[in-house]
């Protein structure tokens, strides 16, 4: 069992080889295995491990977090590293909870193992050892558990829901970022590459909106542009927030490759994880920032980004919206108008104080908010060369009627991808939130001329 990526409050990271426990019908690619039995992975592959740990130890205030892979049974002669060496697994029963999620597939949560009768009873707590733990499967890419995500502290601690959902969450980055080294590793070709990147990058569904009346529908689509093979940086997410909101984002990371989809990914669970304890989108996005200036690495990445906090009223929804650098939403009324929503702000991954700034907002029966990329504003004529432009999606969304979010959403797709030819050159989002209403003269209104 390899730790790829550890870190304790405070950080200090520490990497080493855990061959005692490990599953004997593992496969990894040649390249992965040479890693193991030199001792230590390669440092390019720690390193987003490592920024998974270091967000949960972060973000649940616990002194130690760590992502553990397993590996092949270790053979005759191989180096053997002690378990109290190793940053993280400071014990023989951490090493057995990890097993058991890798075992079973399923996450393990040890409020306190002196009281907890599946702990207790098998193995005494040892003296100023790990009292609370909390494990949750990484998966590779065929689906079966490899891994595991794990937290631990030497006191009792209560894992809340909030806990455990950041924890999942955190546990399927890893799980993508395992899905990206595998593929490289194996020589994939760019397509199959690009494929795994993005699938590990984009929701595969987008959850429902529970409204109190009724609930609100959300729908995205998503275009990939480039060359094939090719892998951009748009996204987009929708996830529970504090209790009674939810977080809506849609983003552009400059540049494209591996690089892009790394920092894509850390957008994705920077964001989840600061929407557990703040609502305001000008404090999650400076949270983000933040983020990307302490990346330290040689290729830093800058991206663009929408974020709105919904929470679903007795009469629809109430919003607050922030943009960094990206595209504002498009409010469309119930009656057809049409208005720009949100202030523009300052791209994130450049400076240290960038300027954000948060816009309120209520959403009726009736009404939806469209969240977008410039792949579809940037959208070039396959006739003239032409933009697409902002009036026209204007124009587009304001005859759209009391359409449904999934029908909006189809529509400025297919209008943007219509204009261009099918040739994309950049990846394209549309995103939809709408409270459901009656229409206002029962059928879509056609765009002006």
């Amino acid at each position: 069992m390899q730790v790829l990526g550890s870190a304790s409050i405070p950080v200090a990271v520490s990497v080493g080889t855990a061959t005692a426990l490990v599953p004997g019908d593992a496969a990894w690619p040649p390249g992965r295995a040479a890693g193991r039995q030199a001792g230590r992975p390669d440092a390019h592959a720690e390193e987003p491990f490592d920024r998974v740990a270091r967000l949960a130890a972060m973000v649940l205030g616990t002194p130690q977090a760590y992502v553990t892979i397993a590996g092949e049974r270790p053979s005759p002669g191989r180096s053997r590293t002690a378990v109290r060496d190793i940053a993280g697994l400071e014990s023989a029963a951490e090493l057995l909870w990890c097993q058991s999620v890798i075992d079973s597939g399923d996450k393990l949560i040890i409020n306190d193992a002196r009281v907890d009768p599946r702990i207790s009873a098998t193995r005494p707590v040892e003296p100023a050892g790990v009292i609370a733990w909390a494990g949750f499967p990484v998966r590779g890419p065929d689906g079966h558990v490899v891994g595991a995500l794990c937290v631990a502290d030497r006191m009792s601690h209560l894992w809340s829901t909030g806990d455990i959902e950041v924890l999942e969450t955190l546990a399927y980055v890893a799980s993508g970022e395992l899905a990206t080294q595998v593929a490289l590793e194996l020589g994939a070709e760019r397509a199959i590459l690009a494929q795994t990147l993005q699938e590990s990058l984009l929701p595969p569904r987008l959850p429902g909106i529970p409204g109190l009346h009724p609930g609100l529908q959300v729908a995205a689509r998503y275009m990939a542009g480039g060359k094939e093979g090719e892998v951009l940086g748009d996204f987009y997410d929708v996830f529970p927030s504090v209790p009674g909101s939810w977080g809506v984002v849609v983003g552009d990371v400059c540049g494209k490759g591996v690089a892009a989809a790394k920092s894509t990914a850390l957008a994705r669970y920077t964001l989840r994880a600061e929407a557990h304890r703040e609502t305001r989108p000008s404090v999650i996005l400076a949270a983000l920032n933040r983020a990307l200036l302490d990346w330290l690495t040689d290729d830093p990445r800058f991206l663009t980004a929408i974020y709105a906090t919904v929470r679903p009223t007795l009469t629809g929804a109430a919003i607050q919206v922030g943009s960094a650098g990206h595209p504002l939403a498009l409010l469309l009324r119930a009656d057809g108008r049409v208005q720009t929503f949100g202030r523009p702000g300052t791209l994130l991954g450049l400076l240290p104080d960038p300027e954000l700034h948060d816009l309120r907002g209520l959403l009726r029966a009736g009404d939806s908010l469209v969240l977008f990329t410039d792949g579809v504003t940037e959208a070039r004529s396959h006739v003239d060369r032409d933009l697409y432009g902002d009036d026209r999606l204007h124009d587009l969304v304001a005859g759209l009627g009391d359409m449904p979010a999934d029908r909006i959403a189809d529509a400025i797709r297919r209008d943007a991808a219509a204009f261009s030819g099918g040739d994309i050159s950049d990846d394209t989002v549309v995103l939809v939130l709408k409270v459901p209403g009656h229409a206002i003269n029962g059928s879509p209104r056609p765009p002006r001329a």
